[in-house]
């Protein structure tokens, strides 16, 4: 990430990190693990990490985030607190935003992947599988969990079974640490620029509507 010089306004979010796989299932610990892992180190470099609100390999990430004081936003497939926490029995530690979105579990994907400047994929199932699929054909810098099993580990054989060409970037690895270097090296090379040019000569408090 690029460093400010001192009383140098930042004028961009911070980078949002988001993670999606299996919410249920057959979990690996080994791949909980290196989750957990990849949460704490979103945290340590002060990036925010988003998920789908949802128990599994997500809320691995919550916990990693928050162990390092972390910031966490849950995107809810429920109208309301109450609706999530008994409709569709999802958790509520660790998180210090949560957006309500009304959409179920499928519809809320949109705004989970659209919230995200680049996305991790470890592990999952259908649900995981439209996530991907929103992330790919929008374009994202998309990042694979090697070795997590679940769809994600036949990322490229869906992408080869797809010839078009979206402009999604995948990178990939097994170990947490350098999987989110990658992803920031290619936040830096792809995604700041547009968004330093998006800001040329604009005003940072916006303009007031006519």
């Amino acid at each position: 990430m690029p460093s400010l010089a001192p009383g140098t306004e930042l004028r961009y979010p911070r980078l949002t990190v988001g993670v999606m796989g299996s919410a249920g299932g057959r979990l690996d610990p080994e791949v909980l693990a290196r989750v957990y892992r990849l949460g704490q180190e979103v945290a340590r470099r002060g990036h925010v990490l988003i998920t789908g609100a949802c128990p599994g390999i997500p809320h691995e990430a919550v916990k990693g985030a928050k162990s390092e004081g972390g910031f966490v936003v849950g995107v809810s497939p429920a109208l309301n607190f109450k609706e999530h926490v008994v409709k569709y029995t999802s958790p509520t530690r660790g998180y210090d935003v949560m957006i309500y979105t009304g959409s179920g579990l499928m519809g809320r994907e949109i705004e989970n992947i659209r919230s995200s400047d680049v996305v991790v994929f470890a592990g999952g199932r259908t649900g995981t599988l439209g996530e991907f699929a929103i992330a790919y054909d929008e374009g994202k810098v998309i990042g694979v969990l090697e070795g997590s099993g679940g769809v994600t580990g036949h990322i490229r054989e869906i992408v080869a079974l797809v010839p078009k060409k979206t402009g999604a970037t995948i990178v990939s690895d097994a170990d947490p640490v350098r999987l989110l270097d990658k992803l920031e090296e290619m936040y830096n090379q792809r995604i700041l620029p547009e968004y330093l040019a998006a800001l040329a000569d604009t005003d940072p408090d916006g303009v007031l509507e006519g």
